[in-house]
Formats: C-alpha cells, sequence, structure tokens
C-alpha cells in the first residue's frame, strides 16, 4: 500500500506542475492584457523560428519630422494578417494589436504584442 502513494505522490508532482503550466499558458494566449493601435512604417516581417514558426516584424514609428523613429516589434499568429501585412511592406499602415504579458515560451511568439489587423494610412 505504501508503494501505491509513492507512486501517486510522483504522479502528482509530475502532473501538477505541467497542469498549472498548461492552465497558465491558456490563459495567457486566451486574455490580452491591452488592446491598441500603432501607426509607422512597415520595416520588415520575417517568419522565424527552428521548430515553432512565427511572424515577427518591425514597425517605425516617427512622432515629429527629423526625430529617430521608436521601432515597435510585433508578433503575427494567424497567416491571413501576415499575408496583409507583406502586402504593405514598406509602406504606411496602422496595426490593431493585442497585448500578452506573461507566456511562458517563445514558441507562441518572440514579443508580447500580437498583431491581429493591419489598415493601411494614408496615399
Amino acid at each position: 500500500m505504501s508503494r501505491n502513494r509513492i507512486l501517486l505522490a510522483t504522479a502528482l508532482l509530475v502532473l501538477l506542475p505541467l497542469l498549472v503550466l498548461t492552465l497558465w499558458t491558456i490563459a495567457t494566449l486566451r486574455f490580452s492584457y491591452s488592446t491598441g493601435e500603432r501607426a509607422g512604417y512597415l520595416q520588415k516581417l520575417s517568419r522565424k523560428g527552428w521548430i515553432c514558426k512565427t511572424w515577427e516584424g518591425e514597425l517605425a514609428m516617427q512622432n515629429l519630422p527629423g526625430s529617430v523613429p521608436e521601432v515597435f516589434q510585433f508578433s503575427v499568429r494567424d497567416d491571413r494578417v501576415a499575408a496583409q501585412l507583406q502586402s504593405f511592406e514598406g509602406e504606411k499602415v496602422a496595426l490593431i494589436y493585442e497585448q500578452h504579458s506573461g507566456v511562458p515560451s517563445s514558441c507562441f511568439a518572440e514579443t508580447e504584442y500580437f498583431v491581429t489587423g493591419v489598415k493601411k494610412v494614408g496615399p
């Protein structure tokens, strides 16, 4: 009977942390911390990763003429949105994003900003 208890305790020590990690991952990917829009010039978009391939990009935001642009790094999980972004590369766009803080692995994305839509701005 003590052998069964040892096996049960060992199974709990292994499975409980896995369950907690799984639930945490689901929660951080499902619920967003913040949402918003950022406008600027789409500098790059590339598919990266050894095992988990994700779309990663950069948006150059310029507030005042002559100032150094701030770079907004983002990730894209939807291939349709990535295809839209590729067609706007080098143009001024507004990115619609969700911020997902605390995602436990870079396998889902390299940044915490997930772009969910894109709009072309200006001519």
